[in-house]
């Protein structure tokens, strides 16, 4: 069938066009398209729910192969079998039945599993769990020519890989990562539907918590900020760190009246308490007061419906930013980079200078601050704010490689980034990427544009 426009956008507003539309319902049909278009030298851009920021899931022609379909869901003790179609909302819903959760908390919930697998994402709580890959126990991927590969994780791959400089950062989703001794997990997450497509996955759950510590801090000023950091990256336990700046403050404030006018940040904390939730409370009194944080104006979650109202308020700015950006008629204009930890403070104060002097009033910078990966979102009013904004960001990712960074933590190259690559990689590096996309889809039909050109 031939595609419709919501096959043919992302969340970013990126747009493309495609001549079929395939939508399979299991992956001895995704393996037979795929000969198919072998066959043809047809392109297949594979896509998932359409969530993504970096049109990877976007096709510049050829056949649009859609996962939503691949619908299986089962839920064991400490296991979940998900088809490539499944949301992350229905994953962790599933889940909470019995008492169990998924924990790389990838932003955006109607996210499919699919996606997540193939740009290896993260979120808020992979602060403390780390991304999508290292949960990731077996994946069933159909490669370009057909054939259905069944893997589990420490199965070795089957040809000779040379290993690729890695930057020191708890995340890293610029290219595939390559490394002597990995698996085929390994090589498929994050390689983002150009290495073949995942159909379904088993990804393993943990307990749910019994206890629970969370809170928003309201400070008054990056420096405060980065010295509160400093001290609560190692509390025992934690695993959410997430920032946001004054400006982010008040666009949220549109939603959330009660964020205090003053606040010159923000810190949003979540912490698994090992013992008695009150005391960690009491704990985590005095670290606001050392911080110098408002204890009046700071919020505590007393319970369940707190730690949702938190992640309700963590989620909206990013679509309150998106609204705006659609609203003026532009492409999202936002950041993924990361630096190693000791970098935080020195990236943050590079984000703020460039964007005062070039933006002033028109941009926010957000996000997961205790894995120095923070966001930067320029708000665009004009053509010539887009097009300068589009060269910041440049100049922006490489002042992340400069610091020991990457170009892209968790959302990937697709299209719109591919660029990026080769200021992490070198020109020979970036080939010994292309030598395995060569190996496993010779005729490069696979989401051909995402991460490097032929």
């Amino acid at each position: 069938m031939e595609p419709g426009p919501s096959y043919l956008e992302d969340a970013s507003g990126f747009r493309g066009h495609a001549d079929r539309l395939f939508i399979p319902e299991s992956a001895r049909e995704v393996a037979d398209i795929l000969a198919d278009a072998a066959s043809g030298g047809i392109a297949v851009t594979v896509r998932g729910a359409g969530t993504g920021l970096t049109g990877g899931a976007v096709a510049r022609g050829g056949w649009v192969l859609s996962t939503e379909r691949l619908k299986r869901l089962e839920i064991e003790s400490g296991l979940a079998i998900a088809g490539a179609g499944v949301t992350l909302d229905e994953l962790q819903r599933a889940a909470a039945r019995t008492g169990q959760f998924y924990p790389p908390d990838p932003t955006e919930t109607s996210a499919s599993v699919g996606g997540t697998v193939a740009t290896n994402a993260s979120g808020a709580r992979s602060f403390r769990y780390g991304p999508t890959g290292r949960w990731i126990a077996r994946l069933e991927v159909v490669l370009a020519g057909g054939r259905i590969l069944d893997v589990r994780r420490g199965d070795a791959i089957d040809f000779p890989l040379l290993g690729l400089p890695l930057p020191e950062v708890t995340k890293n989703t610029a290219g595939p990562l390559l490394a002597p001794g990995m698996d085929w997990i390994d090589l498929f997450a994050g390689s983002e539907g150009t290495l073949g497509v995942v159909t379904e996955a088993d990804l393993q759950l943990l307990p749910r918590p019994e206890s629970l510590v969370a809170g928003v801090v309201f400070l008054r000023d990056d420096t405060a900020v980065c010295a509160a950091l400093a001290a609560w990256r190692a509390i025992s336990g934690l695993r959410m760190l997430e920032y946001f700046d004054r400006a982010s403050l008040d666009l949220l404030r549109a939603r959330f009246s009660e964020v205090p006018a003053g606040a010159g940040g923000a810190l949003l904390f979540e912490q698994e308490a090992a013992g008695d939730a009150e005391a960690e409370t009491g704990a985590w009194c005095d670290r606001l007061d050392e911080a110098g944080a408002d204890l009046d104006e700071s919020w505590f979650a007393t319970g369940e419906r707190d730690r949702e109202r938190f992640r309700v308020f963590r989620h909206a700015l990013p679509e309150l930013v998106n609204e705006r950006v659609r609203r003026m008629g532009f492409l999202k204009l936002g950041s993924d980079y990361a630096v190693p930890a000791a970098n935080t403070a020195a990236m943050l104060a590079i984000y703020r200078e460039r964007l005062e002097a070039a933006f002033p009033g028109r941009y926010v910078i957000f996000g997961h601050i205790g894995d120095a990966h923070l966001h930067v979102n320029i708000l665009p009013e004009s053509e010539s704010d887009f097009t300068r904004g589009g060269e910041l960001m440049l100049e922006l990712a490489r002042e992340a490689v400069r610091l020991g960074g990457t170009v892209s933590a968790e959302h990937g190259l697709g299209k719109r980034k591919a660029g990026l690559l080769g200021l992490q990689y070198s020109e020979e590096q970036i080939e010994q990427m292309r030598s395995v996309k060569r190996r496993l889809d010779p005729r490069w039909i696979l989401s051909p544009g995402n991460l490097f050109a032929k």
